[in-house]
Order: structure tokens, then C-alpha cells, then sequence
């Protein structure tokens, strides 16, 4: 079997030190095919959805649900998080119970509350189109459908999804401005409160790395390990998250921190969608975080742009600089990239 080997551009600026598995190297062919099963109803229950329902590219990947929804209507525990960059991710889903796309890519599928099939009765489906088996022997060496090579395809598609011509990009590429208000946000995220000197802060890089272009909690001076915080949301928080995959009482009610690139298409907010609005959001973090939340983030606990206050206290127009600087981090390439998108349609 000879495949081409498919020539992923990692961004300048942007970590460069990727894993990706000696048993499932990228391939033109293998990416050709996870892009069509990404799109391929086949792998539901009853045929109507794929994992692109829940993952919309126009939308940055997500759903624009507080809860995703599976085939039978039911909602999940938890929204939907965006696909983008998800090749620097070394855990996945809010909790980080996966740790590699080709074991994450299971879940979903033979989920009850999302595709709810196994996955051995969607390759039974697959083996029986005139379509599918061709294009595995094109990219694995047999026409004999796996489950193991669905999930390797799929995982293909899924690293190629790179998001890296915002606004804000092309900022650092020098190739236009951001506006004074812009500007402001871009300081107050990356900057720490200290009333007393007085500096203004957002405090938002703790949890977001702007450092290394991804803007999640991934820190990749560390081995690329991802961080759990607890932000606050509730006193007594009725999802566990990290807890459920550790078990660890220091874990209970903390998530993963999603990307923020491309955050201004990816609403509503939170694990459990519950902020419909940046505004909101910002509101969370400036004035009403739960200080009494069990593991609450340490930054969370303490930060503030008052003397002696109890809350982090952004103002108005803080709060609309930081969201002005949030918008920056769309990408409309990202969105429009065709070689992203459905094959199944026009």
C-alpha cells in the first residue's frame, strides 16, 4: 500500500512539537476519508446525525446549544466544545477523559444521549456501500472496514482542523492594527490586578495561554499537560468534572478551559452552556464568582482591581475592552476552509 503523505502547515508562533501516533501518521488519503465520516450519518442510530451536527464548521465547530442534543432528542450533561486546534489538545472533553482523538472519537458515537449506535453496527453499514470500502483500502491497506480505522480516520480529519488567521494573527503578522479599545482588552487579559500600584487586570491568562497562540489551559512548558480549573460557577457544583475521571477531591467541579479562539461563534458559555452572552460572562468573572466553590481557582480567590475587594470588579468599560479584544479571535478563513466541510453537500 503506498499513501501521500499529507503536509500539515503548523503556524509560526504556535507550538511545533505535535504528537502524532507512529500507528496512525497523517495521510491525504486517511484525511480525505475521516472528513467524510465526520459528515456520515451512518455512524447514528437511526441515520440522521454525524459528528458534524454537534461539530458545525460555521459555528467554529460547535452547536450554538447549551446542551447538545442526541438522536433520540435527549440533551447531553454538557455542551459541545470546538474543534479548533484540537491537535495541540493532549486531553480531551470538559473533564479530560480521553487522551487521544482516536479514543475520544468512541464515545460520542455509541453515546445513548448522542449518536447511540455501537460503532461495530456503523462499520456494518459502511461495508455495505459501494462508496466506503474503496476508500479504506486507499488509506489502510484493505477494504475490510475496522473499528479501529474508522476511529484512526476520523482522528486524521479532526488534526487538520487549525485555526490561525484571525484578526489577532494577523496582528502579529503585522499585516493590520487593532483598534486603541482592542488594545486595552489585549493588556487587561494578559494582566494580573494590583490596586495598590494601581495596575488594572483582567487575569484571564491564567487560565487562557495567550503565550502559545491556543488560548486554552493547555501549558506546554510542562510536557503539553492541561490544567482543570474550578471557576467559580457555583457554591456546591452538581457536575463533578475532573473528579469523575481522577477521583480526587481536589478535582471536584473542575473543567478544562476551551479555547477562546473563535469564542464570539461558539456561544453559549460554560460546560453547561448556562451564559448566552460574552456580557454575561465577563459579568461572572468581574463580580458574581462563588468565592465559597469548593478548589476554586487560587487567582479566582484573590484577585481584584480594588483595595481590599471581594470580587475581581472590572468596570463597564473594561469589561467591553476585554470582549472587543475576545472578538479579534474570530476566523472567518477557519469557518469558510472548504477542505473542512461537508462533502455531502453542494
Amino acid at each position: 500500500m503506498v499513501t501521500t503523505p499529507y503536509q500539515l502547515v503548523l503556524p509560526k508562533g504556535f507550538p511545533q512539537d505535535v504528537k502524532i501516533p507512529a500507528d496512525n501518521p497523517l495521510t491525504q488519503e486517511g484525511v480525505v476519508l475521516g472528513r467524510m465520516l465526520f459528515y456520515e450519518t451512518k455512524l447514528s442510530r437511526n441515520n440522521t446525525m454525524s459528528c458534524g451536527s454537534c461539530h458545525q464548521q460555521s459555528k467554529a465547530f460547535t452547536d450554538g446549544r447549551a446542551l447538545a442534543l442526541g438522536v433520540d432528542g435527549v440533551p447531553n450533561p454538557r455542551g459541545t466544545m470546538s474543534l479548533a486546534n484540537i491537535l495541540w489538545e493532549p486531553t480531551l472533553n470538559w473533564e479530560g477523559a480521553a487522551i487521544s482523538l482516536e479514543t475520544q472519537a468512541l464515545k460520542p458515537i455509541e453515546n445513548p444521549v448522542e449518536l447511540h449506535q455501537s460503532l461495530a453496527a456503523g462499520v456494518g453499514k459502511l461495508q455495505q456501500t459501494d462508496t466506503y470500502p474503496p476508500l479504506f483500502r486507499a488509506a489502510f491497506g484493505s477494504a475490510t472496514i475496522t473499528e479501529a480505522n474508522v476511529l484512526k480516520a476520523l482522528a486524521q480529519f479532526e488534526r487538520t482542523l487549525i485555526s490561525s488567521n484571525s484578526k489577532y494573527d494577523k496582528y502579529l503578522r503585522n499585516e493590520g492594527p487593532l483598534t486603541s479599545q482592542e488594545i486595552a482588552g489585549k493588556v487587561l487579559f494578559s494582566s494580573h490586578p494590583d490596586p495598590t500600584i494601581p495596575v488594572a487586570g483582567a487575569d484571564c491568562m491564567h487560565c487562557h495561554n495567550e503565550g502559545n497562540r491556543l488560548f486554552t489551559s493547555t501549558d506546554y512548558t510542562l510536557g503539553a499537560s492541561s490544567s482543570f480549573f474550578n471557576n467559580g460557577l457555583d457554591s456546591n457544583p452538581a457536575d463533578l468534572g475532573r473528579f469523575g475521571v481522577t477521583g480526587l477531591a481536589a478535582d471536584r467541579g473542575k473543567f478544562r478551559a476551551p479555547t477562546l479562539r473563535n469564542i464570539a461563534l461558539t456561544a453559549p458559555y460554560m460546560h453547561d452552556g448556562r451564559f448566552a452572552t460574552l456580557a454575561q460572562v465577563l459579568d461572572h468573572y468581574s463580580d458574581h464568582v462563588a468565592k465559597d466553590s469548593p478548589n476554586l481557582d487560587i487567582n479566582m480567590l484573590t484577585s481584584s482591581n480594588k483595595r481590599n475587594g471581594t470580587q475581581l470588579s472590572l468596570t463597564a468599560t473594561q469589561k467591553q475592552q476585554v470582549i472587543a479584544f475576545l472578538l479579534t479571535l474570530t476566523d472567518s478563513t477557519f469557518i469558510q476552509d472548504k477542505r473542512f466541510s461537508d462533502p455531502f453537500k453542494p
